[in-house]
């Protein structure tokens, strides 16, 4: 393992992506995205309005209504698919740092977990693009019954902070796999992942208008939701928002996926492994500074090992090191 501390990227792209073109938002504005290491501005992207979102919605639209990505062969879907995977596995160290400077985790865990993730996802649903088949059902009479799957249309796809790129992949992979189309609004502290990856998904050869990153806050996701040119959303945050989202999706009946938060504690009892357990739930409480849906940010410990158990974990919680994210030393990025 290198022990050189690793340079922060080059900003190769912060315009929106719609329809197959790099563009600014309607209205001219713009907005900064901070690295949080030491707050200072990485770059301005546009802050997309609903005009903005109407546009990439059309796009969407047209490239599934009339476009050939819902009608092109399904092998060939899962053929850009796998492109896609391909050039971020070639371009894996620039995303990884891309992503280091924009969310603020230790590289070396962009490097060894996000990025092979968001490629192994990819991957997957290539392999399934070419398999959602339906049934022939036997049945009584003279009657002929079978089922069909068909891409639902255009994807609205809001995307938190936590884990940008992986959140993307497990986004685009699913809906592109079923021909699907996508609008996707990344967290606006961290859409220079998602540009990236919009610009390696042009550079595979997807069709215009396939895929669509605007940028922007709650306001922009906020009008991806109650497009009517919307099909479905899916949306992984906070259950407040889902709240909101599922009021809004109602008045145009949109089929909706959420992932919200689901911390738990972890349970130990006397006769566990201590120290395999105090591992576990390090890892489980500190793993990407805790900003995880499934963090471990409470423990239920039985008594009779509790002091001891707190003993192990607070020493090994000591052992974590703050710092710089690209230097390989660091365990721990900003909070």
């Amino acid at each position: 393992m290198s022990t050189a501390t690793v340079a922060p990227p080059k900003i190769r792209q912060t315009n929106m992506f719609i329809g197959g073109k790099w563009v600014e938002s309607r209205s001219g504005k713009r907005f900064s995205t901070i690295n949080p290491v030491n707050e200072q501005m990485i770059a301005e992207v546009p802050e997309a309005d609903a005009a903005d979102v109407d546009a990439a919605v059309k796009a969407a639209r047209t490239a599934f209504d009339s476009g050939p990505w819902s009608r092109m062969d399904a092998r060939d879907r899962g053929r850009l698919i796998n492109k896609l995977a391909d050039l971020m596995e070639a371009n894996l160290n620039e995303l990884a740092a891309l992503e280091t400077l924009d969310n603020g985790k230790p590289f070396s865990d962009a490097k060894a977990a996000d990025l092979p993730l968001a490629i192994d996802c990819l991957r997957y649903y290539a392999g399934w693009a070419d398999k959602l088949t339906g049934d022939t059902i036997p049945i009584r009479g003279n009657y002929f019954c079978y089922t069909r799957r068909e891409p639902v249309g255009v994807a609205g796809q809001i995307i938190p902070w936590n884990f940008p790129i992986l959140m993307a992949a497990w986004k685009w992979g699913p809906a592109l796999a079923a021909g699907c189309t996508v609008v996707m609004k990344p967290a606006e502290q961290t859409p220079l992942t998602c540009l990236r990856m919009a610009e390696l998904a042009q550079e595979a050869g997807f069709p215009e208008g396939v895929i669509n990153v605007v940028t922007g806050y709650g306001d922009t996701g906020a009008a991806i939701v109650r497009h009517p040119g919307v099909d479905k959303i899916a949306f992984t945050g906070h259950y407040e928002t889902a709240q909101k989202i599922m009021v809004d999706a109602a008045k145009t009946l949109k089929r909706i996926t959420f992932e919200l938060g689901g911390k738990s504690p972890n349970v130990v009892f006397a006769d566990a492994d201590l120290d395999a357990a105090v591992a576990g739930a390090e890892f489980g409480l500190f793993f990407n500074q805790g900003q995880c849906c499934c963090a471990g940010s409470r423990l239920f410990v039985e008594q009779s090992v509790h002091d001891k158990f707190v003993e192990k974990i607070v020493a090994r919680a000591k052992t974590r090191q703050l710092g710089d994210p690209f230097d390989p030393k660091t365990t721990q990025g900003p909070q």
